[in-house]
């Protein structure tokens, strides 16, 4: 009877250390798959953005209530809003009747970092952005922009000191845009990463 106890007894720690063994490695398990979408969120985050950026197009657009333009570059002063701006290469293999231009908006609420899209380039009061969320953890992201002049700006668009001869202030600024532009995401668990992104020149 006593090494029957015994018998259990041992049967029942090595159950406990087993069980305990394969929580542990489930909870591994679950750890990895986090940061391997957590590093594939990032990966498409930065690719999304070194894309837009990489088919800048200077398109300045109307604004909703069409009294002025907005140029094709601009950095916002807006609580949450980071940067607007046009770009090429939209693909439309639907063969839908619109531009293959897309205005895009980049802003940050909350910790979460979302890209908007609007349907027209000249939109009015009714044009409502498509919002889709990249990333998430974000404490904040800044850029910066070289100027034809090879001087790194925080604002665009830039000073009009790099204007053409003989091309009106307004209309160049609205149009300009800048050779790299480089972006910093401040991340709350994985710091700080940089990109930076030439734009070609057409």
């Amino acid at each position: 009877m006593l090494e029957l106890l015994i018998a259990i007894v041992i049967f029942a720690i090595v159950g406990v250390l087993a069980m305990g063994g394969y929580n542990q490695l489930v909870r591994q398990r679950e750890i990895a798959a986090a940061t391997m979408e957590r590093v594939r969120n990032l990966q498409r985050t930065v690719m999304r953005m070194s894309q837009d950026f990489e088919q800048l197009a200077a398109r300045p657009i109307r604004d909703a209530t069409s009294a002025t333009d907005m140029p094709a570059l601009l950095t916002s002063t807006n609580t949450g809003d980071l940067v607007e701006f046009t770009r090429a290469g939209w693909t439309n293999p639907t063969g839908i009747n619109r531009s293959t231009l897309q205005r895009v908006r980049y802003r940050l609420v909350d910790n979460k970092l979302y890209r908007d899209y609007w349907g027209v380039l000249d939109r009015t009061l009714n044009s409502t952005p498509i919002e889709v969320q990249l990333l998430d953890k974000v404490q904040s992201v800044t850029f910066r922009f070289m100027d034809n002049g090879r001087q790194w700006q925080t604002t665009w668009p830039a000073s009009q000191a790099t204007q053409v001869a003989g091309a009106p202030a307004a209309s160049f600024a609205s149009r300009e845009l800048p050779i790299a532009i480089e972006v910093t995401i401040n991340l709350q668990d994985w710091g700080e990463i940089k990109r930076l992104v030439e734009v070609p020149t057409l």
